[in-house]
């Protein structure tokens, strides 16, 4: 059952992981079919990280009031009929509304999928788990790359949506007689939190994408920008009164988890920033096809593959705080090797070693940061804790997304890459230093030991 209740979380996880990345690489595919240049480029993504992140912190609760396998399998039909309507789009609106819908799906499969790993698992088996997972899923953030590119070459880029129907189908099979553990019916659910943080969010995100355009001077731009910081300054202040928060404020007394946190809105918000930019710099500056643009991050996929579990386990047995201290650095060594990149392209000496170096270290942290994570809070409160990390990585993409046309100056030139590239590296290496800083070994029990 241990093994199901695993490769379910893994598909689940999939699916959310997948899509977040395969469309950077369709993006000029998009943009040469339905037109809208950068700004559509930029709320593809971040249309779909709002809802995704928002209403993550809702789907934290609901899965821990309803159940997890009744949460994931709400998500994953959800996540398919958006899928179906992104292949069939005439347009960007409607393309960025249901991205838009199929961001609100994917938030209910991430807190459901690491909630079951933490109710099914425990001590060192629990580590060893979620770096099995988390060696697979962001595996499949940086293949998705590839695989969309593929489908972009030699089908359409609306195929690149599409593929997310085997994993979901296959989930949906597996979580059959997969009994929910146990859970809290009479829980309730913030419905104007959840709204006050959609609304905060998008205000922020659409300020920030459109200025560029619009002007900081533009009333649209000040209206909006102001109204979601003081919509989100609502929310929080919200959290601290509700009796069921969907952010316990509460949470962040740990040690672990507060400083886990910070780590993860620093490393997370520099991945989003390196896919978007890498994948379009690729195709629209260097000349690489789509597929060629995709096998250009294999090697930090073979990095995870080949070394994310043993880092869990190793983090699991010496602690994490040495994995992430020193992975996000060596990260941000490898997006300083972009600098590399010239005029003259060669990917084999100015990218594939940025790529390996990248690789590493991105394996070497992830799995110690989930499991720091999830490990700083109780069990009973996986679910909402999982759903809060998931969250606030989504929200630091969304928001690097919405800067980079600040960032690399209004285009993804030579110099607009090494500008996203230096930026990235800054991101890492300083997460770096706070986890070294800030987060405390956990001292494992003999029983741990046993159990794993």
């Amino acid at each position: 059952m241990k093994s199901r209740i695993l490769w379910i979380a893994v598909l689940a996880s999939f699916v959310a992981f997948l899509d977040g990345t395969i469309v950077n690489v369709a993006l000029p595919a998009i943009d040469r079919e339905l037109g809208g240049g950068l700004l559509t480029q930029q709320w593809v993504v971040d249309g779909y990280f709002i809802t995704l992140s928002a209403i993550m912190l809702v789907a934290g609760s609901i899965s821990d009031a309803f159940g997890r396998s009744r949460v994931m399998t709400i998500g994953l039909i959800g996540f398919g009929v958006a899928s179906v309507i992104i292949t069939l789009t005439p347009d960007p609106l409607i393309l960025i509304v249901a991205r838009m819908l199929q961001g609100a799906a994917g938030a209910f499969l991430v807190p459901s999928s690491l909630a079951l790993i933490s109710a099914h698992y425990s001590g060192v088996a629990r580590t060893r788990a979620i770096g099995t997972w988390t060696g697979l899923t962001t595996g499949a953030m940086v293949v998705g790359p590839l695989i969309g590119g593929v489908l972009v070459d030699f089908a359409s880029w609306r195929f690149a949506f599409l593929i997310n129907v085997i994993p979901i189908a296959l989930t949906l099979i597996l979580l059959r007689r997969v009994p929910d553990p146990p859970h809290s019916p009479d829980a309730r659910i913030d419905v104007a939190g959840a709204l006050l943080s959609i609304l905060g969010l998008g205000g922020l995100v659409f300020a920030l994408i459109e200025e560029p355009r619009l002007g900081w001077g533009d009333p649209i731009i000040l209206v909006t920008l102001l109204g979601g910081a003081v919509l989100f300054l609502l929310f929080l202040l919200r959290q601290r009164r509700v009796s069921d928060p969907i952010l316990p404020l509460d949470l962040f007394r740990e040690r672990n988890f507060w400083v886990g946190n910070i780590t993860t809105t620093l490393m997370y918000g520099a991945l989003s920033l390196n896919g978007f930019v890498v994948a379009i710099y690729l195709q629209q500056e260097a000349g690489l096809t789509a597929t060629a643009a995709g096998l250009a991050s294999l090697p930090t996929t073979i990095m995870m593959i080949l070394f994310s579990t043993a880092s869990g386990r190793l983090a699991g047995r010496r602690g994490p705080r040495a994995f992430m201290a020193l992975g996000p650095i060596l990260m941000g060594l490898g997006s300083l090797m972009l600098l590399l990149v010239s005029e003259d392209f060669d990917y084999w000496w100015q990218v594939l070693p940025a790529m390996i170096v990248f690789g590493l270290g991105l394996a070497a942290t992830v799995s110690p940061l989930t499991s720091t994570v999830l490990g700083a809070v109780p069990e009973e409160r996986s679910g909402i804790a999982s759903a809060v990390n998931n969250a606030i990585s989504r929200v630091a993409g969304l928001i690097t997304v919405a800067l980079v046309g600040l960032i690399v100056g209004g285009t993804i030139d030579l110099d607009g890459f090494h500008r996203a590239a230096v930026v990235v590296a800054i991101f890492l290496i300083v997460g770096g230093l706070v986890s070294l800083a800030g987060i405390r070994n956990p001292v494992l029990s003999a029983d741990d030991d046993r159990r794993g």
